[in-house]
């Protein structure tokens, strides 16, 4: 994407087979695309036919479009509204300190930061959305969600991809992970119905809630859904950006020793939480010029409803327009030395005066429902685990690679060495 964008330009038309895509990078075709009209440009689901994320998600807040998208997002917006982050983010610190904690027997050893944050973000949705602990079933399920979401990105993107019904090894495998996921998803309905316990979490709005005019409640299938959604959206991105975020703080040592000190100076070795994360700027920016960086939607993907042309590109309805998040966040135009890791860009005034060049969370009525989620999570999680370990690379390269999100390839090796936690000042 980005090698067509240096040599082609902001609009560009390319094909996949027999699919055509067409490819756009600058904020105003971004506003274009993602805010205004809301009409002009559509999720390009069909839960008729359903490919990619849909294969998984099925009809979920990701995937869905319409009343039925409309409907969903009323339901789930209140359970990640600004107010509810305070008690969230102290669960966050909960289960970062739980998890951490298992790194004393491997400490000086080198460990996949990359798997490390997708299991940690996995028990933090697990413990807030839900009220329960997924510890015991962590390993099957980041599996379960790598086999699924790389299965989904090959059956839009791949021409040559085997329909479902072809019984190969592969399409095998995906069902058996889909029937796990499945079971362990009802598992979490049945056994709230049956104790019939409220925790004001994400799946007691789901069960609680009911249809305006005709009084019924969600049925199984799109309890199903929307819950796998928020499971599976809702760690994959945070996880995939802390990942990138200390790949980035490894390889420039003077962004990371500022980093220490600003965590040190303020938490001074205790655990922290939702009311720290005003006192810790420089954190908070290092994780926003992480997702600038390496967003973890390196592109978002929306449907034409109706013919149009756009920068002298005539586009069908039914057209795949694709915003190029991962270029727009490096454009030269919009961003001064748009390649460099430099997070006082956030505190200097230093970011783009152009609304929509930055994107990391969509942008317009679609945008993430766990944008406060995650701008809670990510800063927090950084200053839990910096307060105690220095995490150093412990390869030469990394790759990028797009699978749904951007993952590191491989992951990133790093080793965990401890600090010297400062003492609590009686101050």
């Amino acid at each position: 994407m980005s090698g067509w964008w240096r040599r082609h330009g902001d609009a560009l038309r390319f094909r996949l087979g027999p699919k055509a895509l067409y490819l756009f990078s600058p904020p105003d075709l971004a506003k274009e695309i993602l805010v205004q009209p809301a009409d002009r440009y559509v999720q390009l689901y069909d839960p008729r036919r359903p490919v990619g994320l849909a294969l998984v998600l099925g009809n979920g807040l990701v995937t869905s479009s319409g009343e039925v998208w409309k409907r969903h997002r009323r339901i789930i917006q209140p359970v990640f509204h600004r107010s509810r982050m305070a008690a969230m983010a102290d669960r966050m610190a909960q289960v970062g300190e739980q998890r951490i904690a298992g790194w004393a027997d491997h400490e000086g050893q080198p460990v996949d930061i990359a798997a490390e944050m997708m299991q940690l973000a996995l028990e933090v949705i697990s413990q807030t959305m839900f009220t329960t602990s997924m510890a015991q079933h962590i390993e099957h399920i980041s599996r379960a969600l790598r086999v699924s979401l790389k299965y989904a990105f090959d059956s839009f993107h791949n021409p040559l991809h085997l329909p479902a019904w072809v019984p190969t090894q592969r399409n095998r495998e995906f069902r058996s992970v889909m029937q796990f996921m499945d079971g362990l998803i009802y598992g979490l309905l049945a056994e709230r119905r049956r104790t019939g316990l409220t925790h004001e979490d994400l799946l007691d709005l789901l069960l609680q809630a009911r249809d305006e005019e005709t009084g019924m409640g969600l049925t199984d299938q799109e309890l199903r859904d929307e819950a796998l959604t928020i499971f599976a959206a809702g760690h994959e991105t945070t996880a995939n950006a802390l990942a990138w975020t200390w790949y980035l703080l490894a390889t420039h040592p003077k962004v990371k020793a500022q980093f220490h000190e600003e965590v040190d100076r303020v938490l001074q070795g205790r655990t922290p939480n939702a009311d720290d994360l005003q006192h810790l700027p420089y954190t908070r920016a290092i994780f926003d010029e992480s997702l600038r960086l390496y967003p973890p939607a390196p592109a978002v993907q929306r449907k034409a409803a109706t013919s149009i042309t756009v920068c002298g590109l005539p586009l069908r309805a039914g057209a795949l327009v694709l915003v190029d998040t991962y270029t727009l966040h490096r454009h030269p135009a919009f961003w001064r030395e748009p390649e460099q890791f430099l997070p006082e860009r956030w505190l200097d005034g230093g970011r783009p005066a152009a609304r929509h060049a930055y994107l990391p969370f969509g942008a317009g009525p679609r945008a993430c429902v766990g944008i406060h989620f995650a701008s809670v999570e990510g800063p927090l999680l950084l200053a839990l685990i910096g307060r105690r370990y220095d995490l150093q690379l412990a390869q030469e390269t990394v790759e990028p690679e797009l699978m749904v999100t951007l993952r590191p390839k491989g992951g990133i090796r790093m080793v965990p060495q401890p600090r010297k936690v400062p003492a609590i000042s009686s101050a």
